[in-house]
C-alpha cells in the first residue's frame, strides 16, 4: 500500500533528518511511498551506499535526481546552501515544489538562489518522524500557494503531525521543536543516572525510565489534561513527588529550559544571518 499521491522526490542531503523521513515513509508496517520514486543526493560514497542498502532508494548525482522531480527537499546544513543554490538553479524549474528543511534559512534566501517564482515551502520537522511521530511546522514562501502547502503537508503528515505557522515563528520552532527530542533524551539520561545513583542497575533504570517516558507522553497526548494538572495529580501533599519537584525548582530547571530554548533560537537566527552575508 502506498500514499495516495506519489510525487517523485529528490532529497538533497542524506543526513540524520533525511534518514528519519525515509524511515517514516518506508520502514513502517505500511510503506507510505514508493522507494523507486525517491532519489537522495549524498556526496559521501559510504553514506550513499548505506542509504541505498537500508531504504532501497537511488542515490544519483544532483542533476539526475532533481531534473524532473515533482518535489525537491533541501536537507543540508545551512553552511552548504551558498554552494548548493547555484547548482540547483541549473536544474530546478518554477513548476517544481522546493521544500527547505534547512535550519535558520528563510524562504526568501532560498528563493533568491532559484529561478524566479519558484514555490518554496519551509519546514522544520524533528527526528521523531523516523517512528511516525514527528512534529513539523511549515510556512509558505512568496510564491507558494495553499496547494503547495497542502502537498508539503500531505508528505510530512505521513510521518507525524504538521502545523502551519507564519515564518516569523520558524526560528523559535527550530530551537523549540526541532531540538525538542534532544531535550527529552537529555532529561531521560539524567533520570537514568539518578536511578544508578540510588542503587539500581543501569539496565533496570533504563527500562523503567523509557517506559515511564512513553506512558507520560501518552497521558499528555490522550488524557485531555494539561501538564500542570497531570503533575499535580501525582504530587500528594507532603509527598515524595512534590518534595522532589521543590528541588528542581530550587535548582532553576524551569528557567534553564527557557534560557536554553532562547539560546537555540538566537543561534538559529545567527546561522541564517551568517549564510545570508556570504
Amino acid at each position: 500500500m502506498t500514499a495516495a499521491r506519489q510525487d517523485s522526490l529528490a532529497i538533497v542531503g542524506g543526513g540524520n533528518i533525511s534518514a528519519a523521513l525515509l524511515s517514516g515513509l518506508l520502514e513502517g508496517d505500511v510503506v507510505l511511498h514508493d522507494p523507486d520514486r525517491i532519489a537522495v543526493v549524498e556526496r559521501l560514497p559510504d553514506r550513499a551506499a548505506y542509504l541505498r542498502e537500508r531504504f532501497g532508494i537511488s542515490t544519483p548525482d544532483l542533476a539526475e535526481a532533481v531534473r524532473g522531480a515533482d518535489v525537491v527537499l533541501l536537507m543540508v546544513k545551512p553552511y552548504h546552501v551558498e554552494a548548493l543554490l547555484p547548482q540547483l538553479i541549473e536544474h530546478v524549474t518554477a513548476e517544481q515544489l522546493v521544500i527547505s528543511v534547512v535550519g535558520g534559512i528563510s524562504t526568501a534566501q532560498i528563493e533568491r538562489g532559484l529561478v524566479p517564482k519558484t514555490p518554496v515551502v519551509r519546514a522544520m520537522p524533528n527526528t521523531a518522524a523516523s517512528v511516525g511521530e514527528g512534529m513539523t511546522a511549515i510556512c509558505a514562501g512568496s510564491f507558494a500557494t495553499d496547494v503547495h502547502l497542502e502537498r508539503a503537508g500531505a508528505l510530512l503528515r505521513s510521518v507525524g503531525k504538521v502545523v502551519e505557522v507564519p515564518e516569523t515563528q520558524m526560528n523559535a520552532i527550530t530551537a523549540f521543536s526541532g531540538s525538542g527530542p534532544a531535550f527529552f533524551f537529555y532529561f531521560a539520561e539524567a533520570l537514568i543516572d539518578s536511578g544508578v545513583l540510588l542503587g539500581l542497575s543501569r539496565e533496570l533504570s533504563e527500562e523503567m525510565v523509557i517506559q515511564t517516558a512513553v506512558g507520560a507522553a501518552v497521558m499528555l497526548r490522550d488524557s485531555g489534561m494539561d501538564p500542570v494538572r497531570l503533575r499535580a495529580a501525582v504530587s500528594s501533599p507532603g509527598g515524595t513527588t512534590i518534595t522532589a519537584i521543590r528541588e528542581l525548582e530550587k535548582a532553576g530547571v524551569r528557567g534553564a529550559v527557557m534560557v536554553a530554548t532562547e539560546a537555540g533560537r538566537d543561534r538559529t537566527i545567527e546561522i541564517g544571518a551568517q549564510a545570508g552575508s556570504h
